[in-house]
């Protein structure tokens, strides 16, 4: 048990996974990022909310964390853009958040034990209940967040500048800063659910699919095998992250399994195998693709491109004959480095290469 004192919503047990995020600046990208619906994000800087909260920085509509732990909440805030205090952020939206938290104690606690089941709750309601509402929460492990997080409805989102592409997009807990990317590229986006036929996709002709990031076990997402699929005979530029890396290697046959405690961070080292360059990536996933050195056991058409540099992890694969690419990390990097961010050109340019060949 971890003691502190309750702000945002404090009437109510908020249960979830428990994580840790090593990002230094960032918190609210990280709380409306829909990656982390159903976590507890513990966040390992000693003092957050120093420059409060603006309504441009939401990567999505709403915050997704089922709530955040924090070693000092801030009293006050000073910056320029900001229009709320995080504390009434909080509060607006119903987060549960403890502060005043042994945050590194807990932090390598994660990491020796693994990310868990955990729950935020007030001291009235006595530790057996909350303990209740722990152990009846689904485990990570076997749950599919996709459906939670995903539009209901398709939508469009308009290029800068004159069209160049038509780009569909899987969207699995999609962030705002990685549409606004590709449309800074000349890419015209229409954004389908997560549970879009292909066939419908596929009926609007599309130069490349974008598969998003998103939540919860890869394994346990439906149909998978089926749009991947049908990704390959048709020979449509794929560019997947995150949860879409894992979906894209799973469709090939690839296996996935949950890391102890994940990755989740803007400092992760990861490597590029063809240039030898190291990127400091931003990173947020509990599940990793099996590998056995540099191959994917059960997917002989995938080749694996980048690899994290603490663990040996897969973080980035190709297909050895078909124009798909896909990494493990946050290219849009909303927060953290912007040294992975020319993956998005490289996507552009395999759509430019089939344009030539058509």
């Amino acid at each position: 048990m971890f003691p502190g004192q309750l702000a945002g919503r404090t009437d109510a047990i908020a249960p979830g996974e428990v994580v840790f995020n090593t990002s230094l600046t960032g918190y609210q990208e990280i709380l409306t990022d829909p990656s982390y619906a159903g976590q507890i994000v513990t966040l390992t800087a000693p003092q957050i909310g120093n420059y409060g909260v603006t309504a441009l920085d939401d990567e999505a509509s709403r915050p997704w964390v089922a709530g955040l732990v924090v070693r000092e909440l801030s009293a006050n805030y000073c910056n320029w853009r900001a229009d709320s205090s995080l504390t009434d952020y909080l509060e607006r939206h119903g987060i549960a958040c403890i502060d005043g938290v042994d945050t590194r104690k807990l932090t390598r606690y994660i990491r020796s034990e693994g990310a868990m089941r955990a729950a935020i709750g007030p001291e009235e309601l006595g530790v057996d209940e909350i303990l209740k509402t722990v152990r009846e929460h689904p485990s990570m492990a076997g749950l599919d967040l996709t459906r939670v997080v995903t539009t209901s409805e398709p939508y469009e989102v308009a290029p800068r500048g004159d069209p160049r592409f038509r780009v569909a997009v899987y969207d699995f807990g999609v962030k705002r800063r990685s549409l606004q990317l590709l449309a800074a590229r000349g890419c015209a986006l229409t954004v389908y659910p997560a549970t879009t036929p292909v066939e419908t996709v596929h009926a609007a002709e599309p130069d490349g699919i974008f598969l998003t990031n998103g939540p919860g076990d890869p394994g346990a997402v439906p149909g998978v095998e089926a749009l991947v699929k049908s990704l390959a005979e048709v020979g449509t530029p794929t560019f997947g992250i995150c949860l879409g890396h894992q979906l894209l290697a799973r469709g090939f046959g690839a296996e996935t399994f949950k890391l102890l405690y994940g990755h989740r961070g803007g400092n992760h080292p990861v490597k590029d195998l063809s240039s030898g360059q190291v990127e400091i990536t931003s990173q947020n996933h509990g599940f990793a693709v099996q590998t056995e050195g540099e191959e994917v056991p059960g997917a002989p058409g995938l080749v694996v491109t980048h690899m994290n540099l603490n663990d040996r992890t897969l973080e980035g694969l190709r297909h050895r004959e078909l124009p798909i690419l896909a990494v493990q990390y946050h290219p849009e990097s909303a927060p953290g480095p912007h040294d992975s961010r020319y993956l998005f050109d490289g996507f552009v340019e395999i759509m430019e290469k089939r344009r030539a060949r058509a």
